[in-house]
């Protein structure tokens, strides 16, 4: 049956102002089809959201004077967006190492606010240049074999390690069971003749947390559904791009731009690293014990969260009655 819906033709694909393509890479959207200014328009426009998500959490970091560390990895979200957006409206070789390299780059960022967290200053500096060293030799092996499989698998292994660093973290610091090390520093405390928390509020710390791991948990299935869905629709885009061609063709405009699999890919990942990055600034208060000077804005799933300060006006009534100790 034809398609019956009211429509645009594709227009022809031409050469374009960036013309020729030199990028290794060049993915399913047809070149040049909209603009002689952008390559691949759908590409490059759904990479507003990395734009804006990165401007809003480099402001929330500001204003709510969170580590300075997520400031520096929003940075780099930031340029993973402008990098993808001139990388997929130019398709030159340059803009595909900023938008591929700020990627392993940001990620080697919370790799170290990962795994540097109350650690000595001298591991620190080993970390630091230990990450350090792993993105310079990540940087000269890809512009050396300019095979995008390296990149991928790269990152990916990254990201794997930060985000199972992360969780093992979260579960050890929140999770009531698991803090064998607050009951010691509660019988250190006693020995020292120093003041020791309550029955009253240390239940009320274990709500507060369980309470806390459950939106964390949520957060973290969430993120990680979006990121793998768009990786399932981006290689689904990559193995059909023939198929799916000339179904954009012939459903027509702007129908076809819901069939865009790698820009699909932008708007779910980059929702998916932003969860991550809120995570880990929610994440690094509540191991620093402020869980009750800072709480996470998210009122419905659909809207973009936010760690923010507690006002005394948004406290509840049973934090202000369980803040003695």
């Amino acid at each position: 049956m034809p398609w019956s819906i009211p429509h645009i033709p594709y227009p022809p694909s031409k050469a374009g102002f960036w013309s020729p393509v030199t990028s290794t890479l060049n993915w399913c959207e047809e070149d040049y089809y909209a603009t002689v200014y952008a390559a691949e328009i759908v590409n490059t426009l759904t990479n507003l959201l990395f734009m804006w998500l990165g401007i809003k959490g480099i402001i929330s970091c500001r204003r709510n004077q969170h580590a300075q560390v997520f400031q520096v990895a929003l940075v780099g979200y930031l340029v993973v967006g402008t990098g993808s957006f001139l990388f997929h409206s130019t398709l030159k070789y340059p803009m595909q190492l900023v938008d591929e390299l700020s990627m392993i780059y940001t990620t080697c960022l919370m790799a170290y606010a990962s795994f540097s967290y109350t650690r000595p200053l001298g591991v620190r500096l080993v970390l630091a240049v230990s990450l350090t060293f792993l993105s310079v030799f990540i940087t000269l092996y890809y512009h050396y074999l300019q095979d995008p499989v390296f990149h991928q698998n790269a990152y990916a292994i990254l990201t794997t390690v930060v985000v199972l660093r992360s969780m093992h973290t979260m579960e050890v610091a929140l999770r009531p069971r698991w803090r064998k090390s607050r009951e010691e520093d509660r019988l250190h405390r006693q020995k020292q003749g120093l003041p020791v928390p309550s029955k009253e509020r240390q239940h009320y710390e274990n709500v507060r947390d369980m309470k806390t791991l459950k939106t964390m948990w949520f957060m973290v299935v969430y993120g990680l559904t979006m990121f793998l869905g768009g990786f399932a629709i981006w290689n689904l885009d990559n193995l059909y791009c023939s198929n799916i061609r000339r179904w954009r063709r012939q459903v027509g405009l702007p129908w076809g731009i819901f069939l865009e699999g790698h820009g699909w890919w932008h708007i779910m990942t980059g929702i998916g690293a932003y969860l991550y990055i809120v995570w880990g600034i929610w994440l690094r208060h509540c191991l620093n014990g402020h869980q009750d000077d800072y709480h996470l804005r998210w009122a419905h799933f659909w809207q973009i969260p936010e760690v923010i300060r507690t006002t005394p006006e948004t406290e509840t009534s049973v934090s202000r009655d369980k803040k003695s100790t």
